[in-house]
């Protein structure tokens, strides 16, 4: 813990802390438990020197440490230069397919402060509170710590919604900065990406929270309800603990905060059956091995003219595209249901220096239910481009009919 930080103006809604209480009875008990972080860059791990230096391992390794007689799984499903909005359409298949016991959720500087990602992150939140184990879930909101800035105001509404505990680095870290007992580039370099003691400053607020909770739940237990006190910890005192699998907060929940039409996203790339028309692209079928292995299972194409069409059902449509860094590179233009006076453009061409980055852009949001084409035509290409056109999916959510 840093002495400087008031950690406990970082709990910015202490929430319903019982689905987190029960995963902490059952790593007293020495269960199987897995442990799932989801968010951008940060979460994955972006500028710690090693992966296990990252915020989100030092979490779960606080666990490991804490809870000793269980047995822990970590998924990091953190992918850097993504929001709430391609969140919503992996959950499901780069988290909840673990069937995690506890989720961890973070999107705070990577959605823009707006009611459209107020709504795709409730997307994501219902998705996995609805699960079929349900996991217990809390928030972090990460800050740009030049400005202060994030989308915490549009997010906390969801989480007061749900009732989550959520801490949040904008009361914590980012006012030692601006009195100047922290300097910036202690923790940061860019003013955004934690390095090794900013990713340690991160989790050192969460665990804060889960010490809070594993210290409530010990004085509950000393109290006596079937536990007894071993060092300041609670230990099972025997029987089933199925009881304390049960989602305390139960299989219900409230009326959605927005119109959630992002709840049920579903992506589509080259294994999925939406493809009508294709000429000029071709299917990428390297095998992708890691979810941070971004540019997989799509299309590429290199000559002017190449079309693909595709027939999918939903009111809201977006694509998935490489942008490059490797310049000149191709640009491409959508065409939504035939409508050739709204042409999209799908400019290839990137002017950051960091890398090629997994651009998603909404193409329609709150149209009309049922299917529609998606048509994607190569528009412009140039001899020295070094790269092909990358299209990495297309992803439908809302109404289907």
């Amino acid at each position: 813990m840093h002495p400087q930080i008031e950690y406990d103006r970082g709990v910015v809604n202490k929430g319903d802390r019982r689905a987190v209480a029960a995963v902490m009875r059952r790593a007293m008990a020495g269960e199987d438990l897995t442990l799932a972080f989801l968010g951008g860059s940060i979460t994955q791990g972006s500028l710690a020197s090693k992966p296990e230096l990252c915020y989100a391992y030092r979490v779960f390794d606080w666990w490991v440490k804490t809870f000793p007689k269980a047995h822990f799984t970590f998924v990091n499903a953190g992918i850097g230069a993504t929001d709430s909005q391609f969140g919503c359409a992996r959950v499901q298949e780069d988290v909840l397919v673990y069937h995690p016991d506890y989720v961890s959720v973070e999107y705070a500087v990577n959605d823009s402060a707006t009611p459209h990602f107020c709504e795709t992150f409730e997307g994501v939140i219902r998705q996995i509170l609805e699960a079929e184990n349900a996991p217990a879930l809390t928030v972090m909101y990460n800050v740009c710590y030049d400005n202060g800035s994030s989308a915490e105001l549009q997010h906390s509404k969801v989480v007061r919604h749900y009732d989550l505990p959520a801490v949040s680095m904008r009361t914590t870290i980012y006012p030692e900065l601006l009195a100047g007992r922290i300097e910036n580039r202690e923790i940061t370099p860019d003013d955004l990406h934690p390095n090794d003691p900013g990713h340690e400053l991160v989790a050192s607020v969460i665990i804060y929270m889960l010490e809070e909770i594993r210290k409530e739940l010990v004085e509950e237990k000393c109290a006596g309800d079937g536990y007894k006190c071993v060092d300041g910890e609670g230990s099972a005192a025997g029987g089933s603990t199925a009881s304390q699998k049960a989602a305390p907060n139960g299989p219900e929940l409230p009326t959605p905060l927005t119109a959630n039409t992002y709840q049920n996203s579903r992506r589509f790339r080259n294994d999925s059956d939406v493809v009508k028309e294709c000429a000029g692209f071709t299917a990428d079928v390297t095998p992708q091995e890691h979810i941070t292995e971004i540019f997989r299972k799509g299309w590429t194409a290199t000559e002017q003219g190449s079309k693909i069409v595709f027939e999918v059902s939903g009111s809201n449509l977006a694509v998935q595209y490489r942008k490059t860094m490797q310049l000149p590179a191709p640009i491409a233009t959508v065409i939504i249901d035939g409508d050739v006076t709204k042409p999209i453009t799908l400019d290839a061409n990137f002017d950051e220096t960091w890398g090629d980055k997994l651009v998603l852009d909404t193409l329609m949001e709150g149209g009309s239910a049922g299917e529609h084409t998606v048509e994607i035509t190569l528009t412009e290409t140039h001899p020295e481009d070094k790269l092909p056109f990358y299209l990495v999916s297309i992803i439908a959510s809302g109404a289907e009919s």
